[in-house]
Protein backbone atom coordinates (compact mmCIF):
# COMPACT_ATOMS: atom_id res chain seq x y z
CA UNK A 1 0.00 0.00 0.00
CA UNK A 2 1.41 3.39 -1.02
CA UNK A 3 0.95 7.04 -0.17
CA UNK A 4 -1.77 7.47 -2.77
CA UNK A 5 -3.80 4.39 -1.94
CA UNK A 6 -7.49 5.22 -2.17
CA UNK A 7 -10.06 4.05 0.32
CA UNK A 8 -12.49 1.77 -1.57
CA UNK A 9 -15.96 3.25 -2.06
CA UNK A 10 -17.67 0.03 -1.00
CA UNK A 11 -15.83 0.21 2.33
CA UNK A 12 -16.88 3.84 2.83
CA UNK A 13 -20.51 3.10 2.03
CA UNK A 14 -20.47 0.06 4.33
CA UNK A 15 -19.25 2.30 7.16
CA UNK A 16 -22.02 4.78 6.40
CA UNK A 17 -24.62 2.00 6.60
CA UNK A 18 -23.29 0.59 9.88
CA UNK A 19 -24.80 2.91 12.46
CA UNK A 20 -25.61 0.23 15.04
CA UNK A 21 -22.63 1.22 17.16
CA UNK A 22 -21.88 4.55 15.50
CA UNK A 23 -23.36 8.01 15.28
CA UNK A 24 -27.12 8.50 15.56
CA UNK A 25 -29.12 9.87 12.58
CA UNK A 26 -31.31 12.70 13.91
CA UNK A 27 -30.93 15.69 11.53
CA UNK A 28 -33.37 16.74 8.78
CA UNK A 29 -32.81 18.97 5.74
CA UNK A 30 -34.26 21.95 7.63
CA UNK A 31 -31.98 21.32 10.58
CA UNK A 32 -29.00 21.21 8.21
CA UNK A 33 -29.95 24.59 6.68
CA UNK A 34 -30.15 26.03 10.19
CA UNK A 35 -26.76 24.48 11.06
CA UNK A 36 -25.29 26.05 7.93
CA UNK A 37 -26.76 29.48 8.69
CA UNK A 38 -25.64 29.08 12.29
CA UNK A 39 -22.06 28.56 11.16
CA UNK A 40 -22.06 31.18 8.40
CA UNK A 41 -23.64 34.26 9.98
CA UNK A 42 -21.24 35.28 12.73
CA UNK A 43 -17.81 36.80 13.06
CA UNK A 44 -17.38 37.16 9.31
CA UNK A 45 -20.46 39.29 8.70
CA UNK A 46 -20.24 41.45 11.80
CA UNK A 47 -16.47 41.98 11.80
CA UNK A 48 -14.94 41.20 8.40
CA UNK A 49 -17.35 43.40 6.40
CA UNK A 50 -15.98 46.59 7.93
CA UNK A 51 -12.38 45.31 7.73
CA UNK A 52 -12.70 44.49 4.01
CA UNK A 53 -14.29 47.86 3.27
CA UNK A 54 -11.57 49.76 5.16
CA UNK A 55 -8.55 47.84 3.90
CA UNK A 56 -9.45 46.61 0.43
CA UNK A 57 -12.56 47.70 -1.44
CA UNK A 58 -14.60 50.48 0.17
CA UNK A 59 -18.29 50.18 -0.84
CA UNK A 60 -17.40 47.62 -3.52
CA UNK A 61 -17.00 45.11 -0.69
CA UNK A 62 -20.43 43.96 -1.93
CA UNK A 63 -18.72 42.79 -5.15
CA UNK A 64 -16.18 40.98 -2.96
CA UNK A 65 -19.09 39.18 -1.28
CA UNK A 66 -20.48 38.23 -4.69
CA UNK A 67 -17.12 36.80 -5.81
CA UNK A 68 -16.72 34.89 -2.56
CA UNK A 69 -20.28 33.59 -2.89
CA UNK A 70 -19.62 32.43 -6.47
CA UNK A 71 -16.54 30.52 -5.32
CA UNK A 72 -18.51 29.00 -2.44
CA UNK A 73 -21.46 28.13 -4.68
CA UNK A 74 -19.21 26.33 -7.17
CA UNK A 75 -17.56 24.41 -4.34
CA UNK A 76 -20.96 23.91 -2.69
CA UNK A 77 -22.32 22.16 -5.78
CA UNK A 78 -19.35 19.79 -5.57
CA UNK A 79 -19.89 19.26 -1.84
CA UNK A 80 -23.57 18.52 -2.51
CA UNK A 81 -22.76 15.75 -4.99
CA UNK A 82 -20.09 14.16 -2.82
CA UNK A 83 -22.05 14.35 0.44
CA UNK A 84 -25.13 12.80 -1.19
CA UNK A 85 -23.03 10.06 -2.82
CA UNK A 86 -20.79 9.29 0.17
CA UNK A 87 -22.99 10.13 3.21
CA UNK A 88 -20.36 9.64 5.90
CA UNK A 89 -18.64 11.88 8.45
CA UNK A 90 -15.41 13.56 7.48
CA UNK A 91 -16.40 16.00 4.74
CA UNK A 92 -13.52 16.93 2.41
CA UNK A 93 -11.19 14.48 4.19
CA UNK A 94 -13.42 11.50 3.34
CA UNK A 95 -13.97 12.60 -0.26
CA UNK A 96 -10.24 13.09 -0.80
CA UNK A 97 -9.43 9.67 0.69
CA UNK A 98 -11.83 8.03 -1.78
CA UNK A 99 -10.56 9.89 -4.84
CA UNK A 100 -6.99 11.11 -4.37
CA UNK A 101 -5.39 8.79 -1.84
CA UNK A 102 -4.28 8.70 1.77
CA UNK A 103 -1.52 11.33 1.70
CA UNK A 104 -3.75 14.00 0.21
CA UNK A 105 -6.55 12.92 2.55
CA UNK A 106 -4.23 13.46 5.51
CA UNK A 107 -3.21 16.86 4.14
CA UNK A 108 -6.83 17.97 3.83
CA UNK A 109 -7.77 16.54 7.23
CA UNK A 110 -4.86 18.40 8.81
CA UNK A 111 -5.77 21.47 6.79
CA UNK A 112 -9.35 21.38 8.11
CA UNK A 113 -7.96 21.96 11.61
CA UNK A 114 -7.29 25.52 10.40
CA UNK A 115 -10.92 25.92 9.45
CA UNK A 116 -12.67 24.28 12.37
CA UNK A 117 -10.46 24.22 15.48
CA UNK A 118 -8.47 27.40 14.86
CA UNK A 119 -11.61 29.08 13.51
CA UNK A 120 -13.59 28.13 16.63
CA UNK A 121 -10.86 29.52 18.88
CA UNK A 122 -10.67 32.74 16.85
CA UNK A 123 -14.42 33.27 17.10
CA UNK A 124 -14.26 32.47 20.82
CA UNK A 125 -11.77 35.31 21.24
CA UNK A 126 -14.09 37.67 19.33
CA UNK A 127 -16.97 36.47 21.56
CA UNK A 128 -14.95 37.53 24.58
CA UNK A 129 -14.43 41.03 23.16
CA UNK A 130 -18.14 41.50 22.45
CA UNK A 131 -19.03 40.24 25.94
CA UNK A 132 -17.28 43.30 27.33
CA UNK A 133 -19.25 45.48 24.93
CA UNK A 134 -22.46 43.88 26.26
CA UNK A 135 -21.45 44.44 29.88
CA UNK A 136 -20.58 48.11 29.35
CA UNK A 137 -23.02 49.35 26.69
CA UNK A 138 -26.09 47.23 27.34
CA UNK A 139 -25.98 46.16 30.97
CA UNK A 140 -24.03 49.25 32.17
CA UNK A 141 -21.66 47.14 34.23
CA UNK A 142 -17.92 47.26 34.64
CA UNK A 143 -15.95 45.42 31.94
CA UNK A 144 -13.90 42.33 32.71
CA UNK A 145 -10.36 43.32 33.70
CA UNK A 146 -8.02 43.47 30.69
CA UNK A 147 -5.65 40.82 32.01
CA UNK A 148 -8.48 38.26 32.33
CA UNK A 149 -9.89 38.65 28.81
CA UNK A 150 -6.63 38.86 26.80
CA UNK A 151 -3.71 36.56 26.08
CA UNK A 152 -0.24 36.95 27.64
CA UNK A 153 0.98 38.22 24.24
CA UNK A 154 -1.28 41.29 24.37
CA UNK A 155 -0.64 44.59 26.17
CA UNK A 156 -3.21 47.36 26.64
CA UNK A 157 -2.47 51.03 25.76
CA UNK A 158 -2.06 51.55 29.53
CA UNK A 159 0.66 48.91 29.73
CA UNK A 160 -1.45 46.12 31.29
CA UNK A 161 -0.40 42.69 30.03
CA UNK A 162 -2.98 39.97 29.51
CA UNK A 163 -2.85 36.75 31.53
CA UNK A 164 -5.66 34.54 30.28
CA UNK A 165 -8.81 34.95 28.20
CA UNK A 166 -11.31 33.41 30.59
CA UNK A 167 -14.55 34.30 28.68
CA UNK A 168 -13.20 32.72 25.46
CA UNK A 169 -12.27 29.55 27.34
CA UNK A 170 -15.66 29.55 29.04
CA UNK A 171 -17.77 29.69 25.88
CA UNK A 172 -15.68 26.98 24.17
CA UNK A 173 -16.13 24.76 27.25
CA UNK A 174 -19.92 25.26 27.45
CA UNK A 175 -20.46 24.51 23.77
CA UNK A 176 -18.18 21.46 23.87
CA UNK A 177 -20.25 20.04 26.74
CA UNK A 178 -23.43 20.70 24.78
CA UNK A 179 -22.03 18.80 21.80
CA UNK A 180 -21.15 15.86 24.03
CA UNK A 181 -24.78 15.75 25.21
CA UNK A 182 -25.95 15.20 21.62
CA UNK A 183 -26.10 16.66 18.14
CA UNK A 184 -29.91 16.80 18.25
CA UNK A 185 -29.88 18.96 21.39
CA UNK A 186 -27.12 21.09 19.87
CA UNK A 187 -29.22 21.60 16.74
CA UNK A 188 -32.22 22.77 18.80
CA UNK A 189 -30.09 25.39 20.58
CA UNK A 190 -28.60 26.41 17.24
CA UNK A 191 -32.08 26.88 15.72
CA UNK A 192 -33.05 29.36 18.45
CA UNK A 193 -29.81 31.30 17.96
CA UNK A 194 -30.32 31.38 14.18
CA UNK A 195 -33.80 32.90 14.61
CA UNK A 196 -32.40 35.66 16.84
CA UNK A 197 -29.45 36.69 14.70
CA UNK A 198 -31.22 36.48 11.33
CA UNK A 199 -33.98 38.68 12.74
CA UNK A 200 -31.41 41.29 13.82
CA UNK A 201 -29.62 41.21 10.44
CA UNK A 202 -32.94 41.72 8.62
CA UNK A 203 -33.83 44.62 10.95
CA UNK A 204 -30.48 46.33 10.23
CA UNK A 205 -31.09 45.99 6.48
CA UNK A 206 -34.72 47.17 6.56
CA UNK A 207 -34.34 50.00 9.08
CA UNK A 208 -30.90 51.13 7.93
CA UNK A 209 -31.83 51.29 4.25
CA UNK A 210 -33.63 54.61 4.73
CA UNK A 211 -30.49 56.22 6.21
CA UNK A 212 -28.04 55.29 3.44
CA UNK A 213 -26.03 58.33 2.30
CA UNK A 214 -25.47 57.75 -1.42
CA UNK A 215 -22.36 59.96 -1.37
CA UNK A 216 -20.59 57.32 0.72
CA UNK A 217 -20.94 54.93 -2.23
CA UNK A 218 -19.11 57.25 -4.66
CA UNK A 219 -16.91 56.02 -6.23
CA UNK A 220 -18.38 52.57 -5.80
CA UNK A 221 -15.14 50.95 -6.99
CA UNK A 222 -12.28 53.15 -5.69
CA UNK A 223 -9.24 53.66 -7.96
CA UNK A 224 -6.24 51.39 -7.21
CA UNK A 225 -3.97 52.59 -4.40
CA UNK A 226 -2.05 51.41 -1.34
CA UNK A 227 -3.54 51.70 2.12
CA UNK A 228 -1.39 51.37 5.25
CA UNK A 229 -3.43 50.60 8.37
CA UNK A 230 -2.76 51.79 11.93
CA UNK A 231 -0.54 48.74 12.55
CA UNK A 232 1.66 49.61 9.57
CA UNK A 233 0.41 46.78 7.34
CA UNK A 234 0.08 47.66 3.64
CA UNK A 235 -3.02 46.62 1.63
CA UNK A 236 -3.99 46.77 -2.04
CA UNK A 237 -6.97 49.13 -2.00
CA UNK A 238 -9.45 49.66 -4.83
CA UNK A 239 -9.54 48.29 -8.36
CA UNK A 240 -9.48 44.59 -9.18
CA UNK A 241 -6.80 43.69 -6.63
CA UNK A 242 -8.75 45.46 -3.90
CA UNK A 243 -11.91 43.54 -4.73
CA UNK A 244 -9.98 40.24 -4.80
CA UNK A 245 -8.48 41.12 -1.42
CA UNK A 246 -11.95 41.92 -0.09
CA UNK A 247 -13.25 38.60 -1.44
CA UNK A 248 -10.46 36.75 0.36
CA UNK A 249 -11.22 38.65 3.58
CA UNK A 250 -15.01 38.28 3.56
CA UNK A 251 -14.66 34.65 2.51
CA UNK A 252 -14.29 34.05 6.25
CA UNK A 253 -17.95 35.11 6.46
CA UNK A 254 -18.96 32.09 4.36
CA UNK A 255 -16.92 29.53 6.26
CA UNK A 256 -19.27 27.02 7.79
CA UNK A 257 -21.59 25.88 5.02
CA UNK A 258 -19.19 23.02 4.30
CA UNK A 259 -19.39 21.98 7.96
CA UNK A 260 -22.89 20.77 7.12
CA UNK A 261 -21.30 17.91 5.17
CA UNK A 262 -19.41 16.70 8.25
CA UNK A 263 -22.77 15.74 9.80
CA UNK A 264 -23.73 13.42 6.92
CA UNK A 265 -23.58 10.33 9.10
CA UNK A 266 -26.01 11.90 11.59
CA UNK A 267 -28.56 12.98 8.96
CA UNK A 268 -31.84 11.30 8.13
CA UNK A 269 -32.01 10.62 4.38
CA UNK A 270 -28.66 12.35 3.70
CA UNK A 271 -28.84 11.85 -0.08
CA UNK A 272 -31.69 14.36 -0.25
CA UNK A 273 -31.03 16.44 2.85
CA UNK A 274 -27.34 17.20 2.20
CA UNK A 275 -27.75 19.18 -1.05
CA UNK A 276 -30.69 21.08 0.49
CA UNK A 277 -28.71 21.94 3.62
CA UNK A 278 -25.54 23.03 1.83
CA UNK A 279 -27.02 25.08 -1.02
CA UNK A 280 -29.98 26.37 1.01
CA UNK A 281 -27.85 27.86 3.79
CA UNK A 282 -25.43 29.34 1.25
CA UNK A 283 -28.22 31.01 -0.75
CA UNK A 284 -29.93 32.56 2.28
CA UNK A 285 -26.69 33.96 3.67
CA UNK A 286 -25.43 35.35 0.35
CA UNK A 287 -28.56 37.50 -0.11
CA UNK A 288 -28.34 38.78 3.47
CA UNK A 289 -24.61 39.51 3.16
CA UNK A 290 -24.84 41.64 0.03
CA UNK A 291 -27.73 43.71 1.41
CA UNK A 292 -26.05 44.07 4.80
CA UNK A 293 -22.75 45.27 3.30
CA UNK A 294 -24.57 47.80 1.10
CA UNK A 295 -26.37 49.28 4.10
CA UNK A 296 -23.33 49.28 6.39
CA UNK A 297 -21.04 51.10 3.93
CA UNK A 298 -23.82 53.63 3.28
CA UNK A 299 -24.36 54.59 6.92
CA UNK A 300 -20.88 56.07 7.52
CA UNK A 301 -17.92 57.21 5.37
CA UNK A 302 -14.95 54.95 4.62
CA UNK A 303 -12.71 56.83 7.07
CA UNK A 304 -15.04 55.76 9.88
CA UNK A 305 -14.05 52.10 9.44
CA UNK A 306 -10.37 53.03 9.28
CA UNK A 307 -10.51 54.60 12.74
CA UNK A 308 -9.22 51.90 15.14
CA UNK A 309 -11.51 53.29 17.85
CA UNK A 310 -14.62 52.80 15.69
CA UNK A 311 -13.84 50.21 13.02
CA UNK A 312 -12.72 47.36 15.25
CA UNK A 313 -14.70 44.44 16.61
CA UNK A 314 -17.73 46.62 17.42
CA UNK A 315 -17.77 48.43 14.06
CA UNK A 316 -21.38 47.51 13.27
CA UNK A 317 -22.61 48.85 16.61
CA UNK A 318 -20.59 52.06 16.14
CA UNK A 319 -21.88 52.55 12.57
CA UNK A 320 -25.52 52.23 13.68
CA UNK A 321 -24.97 54.83 16.40
CA UNK A 322 -23.22 57.23 14.03
CA UNK A 323 -25.41 56.77 10.95
CA UNK A 324 -28.89 56.33 12.40
CA UNK A 325 -30.98 58.53 14.77
CA UNK A 326 -30.64 58.18 18.52
CA UNK A 327 -34.03 56.51 18.64
CA UNK A 328 -32.42 53.40 17.20
CA UNK A 329 -30.09 52.87 20.14
CA UNK A 330 -32.12 49.74 20.93
CA UNK A 331 -31.00 48.33 17.59
CA UNK A 332 -27.30 48.79 18.36
CA UNK A 333 -27.85 47.05 21.70
CA UNK A 334 -29.71 44.23 19.97
CA UNK A 335 -26.80 43.86 17.54
CA UNK A 336 -24.46 43.18 20.46
CA UNK A 337 -26.78 40.42 21.70
CA UNK A 338 -27.16 39.00 18.17
CA UNK A 339 -23.41 39.01 17.62
CA UNK A 340 -22.79 37.10 20.85
CA UNK A 341 -25.48 34.61 19.85
CA UNK A 342 -24.06 34.42 16.34
CA UNK A 343 -20.55 33.77 17.56
CA UNK A 344 -21.88 31.02 19.84
CA UNK A 345 -23.55 29.14 17.00
CA UNK A 346 -20.45 29.50 14.80
CA UNK A 347 -18.33 27.95 17.55
CA UNK A 348 -20.90 25.17 17.93
CA UNK A 349 -20.86 24.15 14.26
CA UNK A 350 -17.07 24.48 13.95
CA UNK A 351 -16.48 22.26 16.97
CA UNK A 352 -19.02 19.81 15.58
CA UNK A 353 -17.18 19.77 12.26
CA UNK A 354 -13.76 19.31 13.86
CA UNK A 355 -14.87 16.41 16.04
CA UNK A 356 -16.45 14.62 13.06
CA UNK A 357 -13.36 15.03 10.87
CA UNK A 358 -11.17 13.67 13.68
CA UNK A 359 -13.73 10.88 14.20
CA UNK A 360 -13.29 9.75 10.60
CA UNK A 361 -9.49 10.08 10.67
CA UNK A 362 -9.35 8.08 13.89
CA UNK A 363 -11.49 5.27 12.44
CA UNK A 364 -8.98 5.07 9.59
CA UNK A 365 -6.09 4.78 12.05
CA UNK A 366 -4.53 8.13 11.14
CA UNK A 367 -5.27 9.54 14.60
CA UNK A 368 -5.46 7.82 18.02
CA UNK A 369 -8.58 5.74 18.76
CA UNK A 370 -9.72 8.20 21.44
CA UNK A 371 -11.18 10.46 18.75
CA UNK A 372 -13.61 7.79 17.48
CA UNK A 373 -14.86 6.37 20.79
CA UNK A 374 -18.63 6.94 20.92
CA UNK A 375 -20.56 7.54 24.15
CA UNK A 376 -22.86 4.54 24.83
CA UNK A 377 -25.83 6.77 25.71
CA UNK A 378 -25.38 10.06 23.83
CA UNK A 379 -23.92 8.46 20.67
CA UNK A 380 -21.38 11.27 20.28
CA UNK A 381 -17.55 11.09 20.06
CA UNK A 382 -17.30 12.46 23.59
CA UNK A 383 -13.63 11.76 24.30
CA UNK A 384 -12.68 13.40 21.02
CA UNK A 385 -14.78 16.42 21.98
CA UNK A 386 -12.91 16.64 25.30
CA UNK A 387 -9.49 16.48 23.63
CA UNK A 388 -10.57 19.14 21.11
CA UNK A 389 -11.89 21.23 24.02
CA UNK A 390 -8.44 21.19 25.59
CA UNK A 391 -6.70 22.15 22.34
CA UNK A 392 -9.18 24.83 21.24
CA UNK A 393 -9.62 26.12 24.79
CA UNK A 394 -5.85 26.56 25.22
CA UNK A 395 -5.64 28.49 21.97
CA UNK A 396 -8.62 30.69 22.89
CA UNK A 397 -7.26 31.37 26.38
CA UNK A 398 -3.62 32.11 25.58
CA UNK A 399 -3.19 33.12 21.90
CA UNK A 400 -4.33 36.43 20.32
CA UNK A 401 -6.96 36.10 17.58
CA UNK A 402 -4.89 38.23 15.20
CA UNK A 403 -2.15 35.58 15.06
CA UNK A 404 -4.17 33.31 12.79
CA UNK A 405 -5.89 36.11 10.87
CA UNK A 406 -6.50 34.75 7.40
CA UNK A 407 -5.15 31.25 8.07
CA UNK A 408 -8.68 29.93 8.57
CA UNK A 409 -9.72 31.29 5.17
CA UNK A 410 -6.70 30.03 3.26
CA UNK A 411 -6.99 26.57 4.81
CA UNK A 412 -10.66 26.36 3.83
CA UNK A 413 -10.02 27.58 0.28
CA UNK A 414 -7.38 24.87 -0.13
CA UNK A 415 -9.91 22.27 1.04
CA UNK A 416 -12.48 23.57 -1.45
CA UNK A 417 -9.99 23.16 -4.31
CA UNK A 418 -9.47 19.48 -3.46
CA UNK A 419 -13.22 18.90 -3.15
CA UNK A 420 -13.79 20.35 -6.63
CA UNK A 421 -11.03 18.10 -7.98
CA UNK A 422 -12.60 15.10 -6.21
CA UNK A 423 -15.83 15.44 -8.21
CA UNK A 424 -13.94 15.29 -11.52
CA UNK A 425 -11.89 12.28 -10.41
CA UNK A 426 -14.88 10.38 -8.99
CA UNK A 427 -16.90 10.90 -12.19
CA UNK A 428 -14.08 9.11 -14.04
CA UNK A 429 -13.19 6.44 -11.48
CA UNK A 430 -16.75 5.57 -10.34
CA UNK A 431 -19.17 6.58 -13.11
CA UNK A 432 -21.86 4.15 -11.89
CA UNK A 433 -21.90 5.39 -8.28
CA UNK A 434 -25.51 6.34 -7.34
CA UNK A 435 -25.71 10.13 -7.15
CA UNK A 436 -28.84 11.65 -5.61
CA UNK A 437 -27.53 15.07 -6.63
CA UNK A 438 -25.27 15.67 -9.63
CA UNK A 439 -23.08 18.74 -9.99
CA UNK A 440 -24.07 20.35 -13.31
CA UNK A 441 -21.66 20.93 -16.21
CA UNK A 442 -18.81 18.72 -14.98
CA UNK A 443 -15.88 19.35 -15.40
CA UNK A 444 -16.63 23.07 -16.07
CA UNK A 445 -18.21 23.87 -12.68
CA UNK A 446 -15.46 22.15 -10.60
CA UNK A 447 -12.74 23.80 -12.71
CA UNK A 448 -14.34 27.23 -12.24
CA UNK A 449 -14.56 26.48 -8.51
CA UNK A 450 -10.84 25.69 -8.40
CA UNK A 451 -10.03 28.93 -10.26
CA UNK A 452 -12.28 31.05 -8.04
CA UNK A 453 -10.77 29.63 -4.83
CA UNK A 454 -7.22 30.01 -6.19
CA UNK A 455 -7.91 33.68 -6.99
CA UNK A 456 -9.08 34.30 -3.42
CA UNK A 457 -5.95 32.58 -2.09
CA UNK A 458 -3.92 34.89 -4.33
CA UNK A 459 -5.76 37.87 -2.87
CA UNK A 460 -4.71 36.92 0.68
CA UNK A 461 -1.02 37.59 0.01
CA UNK A 462 2.26 35.69 0.33
CA UNK A 463 2.45 35.94 4.13
CA UNK A 464 -0.56 33.65 4.41
CA UNK A 465 0.79 31.29 1.74
CA UNK A 466 3.93 30.93 3.86
CA UNK A 467 1.91 30.20 7.01
CA UNK A 468 -0.06 27.53 5.17
CA UNK A 469 3.17 25.89 3.96
CA UNK A 470 4.60 25.84 7.50
CA UNK A 471 1.35 24.34 8.82
CA UNK A 472 1.39 21.62 6.15
CA UNK A 473 5.05 20.79 6.88
CA UNK A 474 4.10 20.21 10.51
CA UNK A 475 1.33 17.92 9.28
CA UNK A 476 3.80 15.93 7.17
CA UNK A 477 5.95 15.35 10.27
CA UNK A 478 2.96 13.89 12.15
CA UNK A 479 1.84 11.78 9.17
CA UNK A 480 5.20 10.17 8.48
CA UNK A 481 6.05 9.91 12.18
CA UNK A 482 2.74 8.40 13.37
CA UNK A 483 -0.18 8.10 10.98
CA UNK A 484 1.31 6.21 8.04
CA UNK A 485 2.49 3.31 10.21
CA UNK A 486 -0.90 3.03 11.93
CA UNK A 487 -3.12 3.48 8.89
CA UNK A 488 -5.67 0.65 8.71
CA UNK A 489 -5.76 0.82 4.93
CA UNK A 490 -1.96 0.59 4.63
CA UNK A 491 -1.90 -2.35 7.03
CA UNK A 492 -4.41 -4.43 5.11
CA UNK A 493 -2.92 -7.74 4.08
Amino acid sequence: MGLFTRKPLDLLLAEAADNEKGLKRTLSGGALIALGIGAIIGAGLFVQTAAAAAQSAGPSVTIGFILAAIGCALAGLCYAELSSSIPISGSAYTYTYATQGELLAWIIGWDLVLEYAVGAATVGIAWSEYLNNLLVEVLHMKPIAYQWCHSPFQVSPDGVRGIMNIPALGIVTLISLLLIKGVHESALVNNLIVIVKVTIVVLIIVLGWGYINSSYHVPYIPPPSKYVDHEGVSHNFGGILGILGAAGTVFFAFIGFDAVSTAAQETKNPKKAMPVGIMGSLLVCTVLYILFAHVLTGLVPLEFFRDPNKGGEASVVAAIRAGMPAGYSWLSKSVTVAILAGFSSVILVMLLGQSRVFYSMSRDGLLPAVFSKVHPKFKTPYLGNLVILILVGAFAAFIPGSVVGHMTSIGTLFAFILVCAAVIILRKSAPDLPRQFRTPLVPLVPILGIIACALMIFGLGWENWLRLIVWLLLGFIIYFGYSRRRSKLNNLK
